[in-house]
């Protein structure tokens, strides 16, 4: 039986998905919909069953899971960056996630993680995901810190070679419709174009960047999918890695792209950062993907543009945009 917690959210979902077409059906989600939309992702999906987060923890806790639990794709925590319960995320985020992986390890089940770009901080220490530099890494926000407390963790137990932590970048795809507030630019740009005809970027606030030339890694959520699919498959592959695409584009790049996919003249315009992102905010990203030539991992990860384009014209220009 695959768990996946976070099923209904935008990753979990995605790998549901993938899952789905490979024929695989055992499959059990767990989630918090409570009132949220989180429900459309699974609409078109195959499960024997859902199980609420707090649900699942009792259950798992008391070795009370009826099924026999051979994966764990834990991709179920609290992903907003200005979420400011600290107490709230340390128990979301980092205890669960704990919990969780000591179960797992415990019944001989694979085990991956949803760790996090946000661990790197404002990137003055590179974006490396050699272990001996994790120690080093400041993040910027509560998030990104309870992300890094578990990898912290697992370093420290010394079980990097026993599961995977993936550092997710700036992921963009069908199904983060109902994040809000957090969905990528991408899904942002897209109905700022179709409702007013133009994209607003943020100004640069560092003296040597000119404006919307800030730069992120931004990989495909399909391309995440089929890396964790290729790690599910390969049980003899641990560590923490990053998950990008591995070039840095500017998000100048991304409005052309999404302006193209629309066959639309671009027309970007510049606003203020709010002040409650000034000194949080992540310049430049760009995964070091070597882990993957050395893991001999054939996966390739999309351009931006073929990225952008699949997502727009396949899913976000559709009366049915879900996977």
């Amino acid at each position: 039986m695959y768990i996946i917690t976070g099923g209904a959210g935008f990753i979990g979902s995605a790998l549901l998905w993938r899952l789905n077409a490979m024929g695989h059906d055992e499959i059990v989600v767990v989630d918090n919909l409570n009132r949220s939309e989180k429900w459309r992702n699974l609409a078109k999906r195959r499960s024997v069953d859902y199980l609420h987060r707090d649900v699942f923890y009792d259950l798992f806790q008391r070795n009370a899971l009826p099924w026999k639990v051979t994966a764990v794709a834990h991709l179920g925590a609290c992903s907003s960056t200005t979420e400011n319960n600290a107490d709230f995320l340390m128990e979301n985020n980092f205890r669960y996630s704990r919990d969780l992986c000591r179960y797992a390890l415990d019944k001989g089940a694979r085990f991956i993680n949803a760790s996090s770009a946000a661990t790197y901080g404002d990137g003055s220490q590179g974006f490396d995901d050699d272990p001996s530099l994790i120690s080093r890494l400041l993040p910027l926000n509560m998030y990104g810190y309870s992300k890094h407390l578990f990898d912290l963790w697992l370093l420290r137990e010394n079980l990097a070679d026993a599961l995977v932590s993936l550092k997710f970048f700036n992921i963009y795809g069908p199904n983060e419709y109902h994040k809000g507030y957090m969905q990528s630019v991408a899904a942002k740009a897209y109905r700022q174009i179709i409702t007013g005809g133009k994209l607003d970027l943020f100004k640069s606030t560092a003296p040597n960047l000119n404006d919307g030339e800030q730069k992120r890694d931004f990989v495909y959520v399909k391309d995440c999918v089929s890396l964790m699919i290729w790690l599910l498959e390969h049980p003899d592959v641990n560590g923490v890695f990053n998950v990008g695409s591995g070039k840095a584009r500017s998000f100048n790049d991304l409005g052309r792209a999404v302006f193209a996919a629309l066959e639309r003249q671009c027309r970007i315009e510049y606003v203020d950062m709010p002040a409650s992102l000034r000194g949080k905010y992540q310049n430049f990203t760009q995964a070091e993907m070597g882990w993957l030539k050395r893991a001999q991992c054939p996966v390739q990860f999309s351009s931006l543009e073929e990225g952008v384009g699949d997502y727009v014209r396949n899913y976000l220009e559709k009366e049915d945009p879900y996977l």
